[in-house]
Parts: C-alpha cells; structure tokens; sequence
C-alpha cells in the first residue's frame, strides 16, 4: 500500500471513543506499559498539577537524588494509611476521632496545628 493509498487519518468527534493502535508482537507487559506510562502522566497532572510541576523542576535540578525521599515518604504514607484503615475498621473511629478520645484537648490543639502546618506546606510549594 503507497502513501497515497493510506486513508487520511480522521478527526476525533468530542465525547466518541476512538480506536487506539496497538504495538503488535512482543510480551503483554510491553502492551500494557504502552498505556501506563502516558495514563499515569496525564493522571498525576490532572491530579495535582502544581505539585506536577514541583516535581519537574526538582528532577532537572539533582536528577536520580530525589527516589530515595520519594521512596522513603510513599512506604510512610503507606504504612499511616494502612493503620489509619485499621484503627477504622477495628474502633469505627477516624483518626481524628480516636486522638480526641486519647489525648487531652491542648495535645489535640497540638496536632491540629502540625497537620495545618503540613498543609500550608504543601500548598506553598505549588504557588
């Protein structure tokens, strides 16, 4: 098939679902990365995209040097999820709940406080 036998490829219509072409041969895992890497792309832009460009600009700056940071807070964020679930499902309390019943009302201030912080944080390193 020539060039000028290669029907122009079309416009999408909004809101339509279009066919993607797939890679053919190789192993399934190939396929699949195929779609993951640009659907996480676009997923954490979508999700967060001053962070996004945070991220960027830290990467260009030291490279490789920021995985281990990353690594170390994922496995930490990961480990507070997972006991926040379980203090959830075992007491029926949240988090904040079960440390207002723990603690006196000026720790519980103090919490707040370090968690307001945390937040303020993370939205000034988007601005």
């Amino acid at each position: 098939m020539s060039a000028k036998d290669t029907p122009a490829p079309q416009a999408a219509e909004p809101g339509r679902a279009q066919p993607v072409e797939v890679p053919g041969g190789g192993h399934w895992w190939r396929r699949l990365l195929a779609f993951a890497g640009p659907g996480y792309l676009v997923a954490v832009g979508y999700m967060d995209p001053g962070n996004w460009a945070t991220d960027v600009a830290g990467g260009a700056q030291l490279g490789y040097l920021l995985l281990s940071v990353i690594l170390l807070s994922s496995l930490m964020a990961m480990l507070l999820q997972a006991l926040s679930a379980r203090l959830g499902i075992a007491s029926g309390l949240d988090l904040a709940q079960a440390c207002r019943e723990r603690y006196s009302p000026s720790t519980c201030r103090l919490l707040w406080l370090a968690c307001e912080t945390a937040i303020i944080a993370c939205d000034l390193a988007e601005v």
